[in-house]
């Protein structure tokens, strides 16, 4: 079971929360088909967006996270909600590239390091707050340090990663945030920078230990809030109905009549949904 722990650590000057990603990861793998690669870009993204919805005002709340750069990947998009329900998709799930020159999988050169990251957050209240960066290198962690510190103003330490056996399955994806809260002393921003660097292979520490094993290595005993993140799409046949019900029937019967039916694709989920003339018909029976 995926898992989010958080706390407050080092005189209640910062807060750190390590995550297990790793059931949602396998998810979206088979779902779109991911690529080695692909798993492991769209992993880290998702692994940073599902953090950020740890802090929406409420279970209808929603975030979107889009990274797009001039990768063969095309654009990673992650969104999710209060409820911590998270989806998404890649652009081109099959595609794939050789290690890196340290023999990792090359996420930078899969997303690309031109670009930018566009994060969306929707808390009911007024217009939704969009913050824009370029991208700096692609490997998704340094590049979510930068959008912390430039759209949030929030000094933050970042490590994500996503382990991908020779079966193409995740062993274990996950990350561990660190956020400096106003005033923290000098050395409280010593220990984070120092114990970030414990965690450049965090995916293998969270297939070993999982979230619990590494708060316990790292951070000790303490009191930690605990979430539970799931991949799930919010699509239904219904819920599509209600949306291409706007189209009106005039528009749906002629859709029909040139298509045969009316086909809509979910990206999130990779599920398709048909509609024929009898389901047009039941959509506006109540209003002749």
């Amino acid at each position: 079971m995926d898992k989010i722990l958080k706390t407050l650590v080092y005189d209640n000057e910062v807060s750190v929360a390590v995550l297990d990603t790793t059931d949602m990861v396998n998810e979206a793998i088979k779902l779109h088909k991911l690529s080695p690669v692909a798993a492991a870009a769209f992993g880290r993204t998702l692994t940073v967006a599902t953090y950020m919805c740890c802090s929406l005002k409420d279970e209808n709340s929603a975030l979107t996270v889009t990274v797009r750069g001039n990768g063969i990947g095309g654009k990673v998009e992650v969104s999710g909600n209060g409820k911590l329900n998270m989806r998404g998709f890649v652009d081109n799930p099959s595609a794939n590239l050789k290690p890196n020159s340290l023999g990792k999988l090359d996420v930078g050169g899969f997303v690309g390091n031109t670009g930018y990251i566009v994060v969306v957050r929707d808390d009911g209240v007024g217009q939704p707050h969009v913050g824009t960066i370029e991208l700096t290198s692609g490997e998704i962690g340094e590049d979510f340090v930068k959008y912390y510190a430039i759209s949030e103003q929030i000094p933050t330490a970042i490590a994500v990663g996503v382990k991908i056996n020779e079966q193409g399955l995740c062993e274990g994806a996950g990350g561990v945030i660190l956020q400096l809260l106003p005033m923290a002393s000098e050395k409280s921003i010593e220990k984070v920078e120092s114990i970030i660097e414990h965690f450049n292979d965090i995916s293998s520490q969270i297939a070993e230990l999982k979230a619990e094993g590494v708060v316990d290595k790292y951070f000790g005993d303490g009191f930690y809030t605990e979430y539970y993140p799931k991949y799930k799409c919010n699509c239904s046949k219904d819920y599509i109905m209600k949306i291409i019900k706007t189209l009106g029937k005039s528009e749906l019967d002629k859709t029909i009549k040139q298509e045969g039916k009316i086909s809509v694709h979910c990206h999130y989920c990779n599920t398709d949904y048909n509609f024929d003339q009898n389901d047009v018909d039941m959509l506006f029976r109540d209003e002749k």
